[in-house]
């Protein structure tokens, strides 16, 4: 792998982390709205790694037996799908949202799990951070063991 794949490869982990940081952000915020439904963010990996698509690139690769293939891996953010849960019904007869019988529905947007979602995503954006880091200072390195 080059240097330059390494830094795509946290490059767009920076930015799929990010978007599921906002998405988290939102759905704390959205909290006390009513009829909001949670927003789950989806990722995934950029290359098929499971033991079936392995297999399926060996097999390709006839004269390759005995190596692995390479496969540049990462991440990458698919979207969003809404989260199935329903919200409970709030009898509030005077609010324009509500339904014919006077109830609304609350959001379904349980705090403590977007929280700890949220600081699982900054983690994984700061150890993407540290590997675009530590990237360039091996460059940097290697710029220098060819100056001298």
């Amino acid at each position: 792998m080059s240097i330059m794949e390494s830094m795509n490869i946290g490059a767009n982990a920076l930015k799929a982390h990010g978007l599921r940081l906002d998405i988290h952000a939102k759905n704390v915020a959205n909290v006390d709205t009513p009829n909001y439904v949670r927003r789950i963010p989806v990722l995934n990996a950029t290359e098929d790694i499971s033991f079936h698509g392995l297999m399926n690139t060996m097999k390709e690769d006839v004269f390759g037996v005995g190596t692995l293939p390479y496969l540049q891996g990462g991440v990458r953010f698919s979207g969003c799908v809404e989260d199935p849960t329903m919200g409970d019904k709030i009898y509030r007869p005077g609010h324009p949202d509500a339904d014919e019988n006077g109830y609304i529905r609350a959001s379904n947007v349980n705090a403590a799990v977007d929280i700890a979602d949220a600081i699982l995503a900054q983690r994984a954006y700061e150890a993407n951070l540290a590997l675009i880091n530590i990237t360039k200072s091996m460059a940097n390195r290697a710029t220098e063991i060819g100056r001298s």
